[in-house]
């Protein structure tokens, strides 16, 4: 998070999934990158409740996780509304280039 508080991103930092959804709906962000193994409930879990709450492509979701299964992860994220999947350990000029591509598109 540093790093992008460092980039000039306001930042809020969760420790679980019920703590991310009282946050998002007090921060109303631009995006949110969602690690998928969160205590109480897992990323998915998160952007689903997340959607009802906010219905279309706002905010972004950007999906973070060690563990990778192309095929499952791709059905789950296109359910879930995830456009985007970073595996750990994250290059964070990677994640940095892909958060500026979405402000551009804003």
């Amino acid at each position: 998070m540093a790093i992008l508080r460092g980039a000039g991103y306001e930042t809020k930092g969760v420790y679980s999934g019920k703590d991310a959804l009282a946050v998002i709906r007090d921060f109303d962000p631009d995006v949110i990158v969602a690690d998928i193994a969160m205590p109480n409930m897992t990323g998915w879990d998160v952007a689903r409740e997340m959607r009802k709450q906010f219905p279309g492509d706002r905010p972004q979701l950007i999906a973070i996780s060690g563990q990778y299964n192309q095929g499952a992860d791709k059905i789950l994220a296109q359910m879930t509304g995830f456009k985007y999947y970073l595996s750990k350990p994250c290059d964070p000029n990677v994640l940095l280039a892909l958060l500026a591509t979405l402000a551009s598109s804003n």
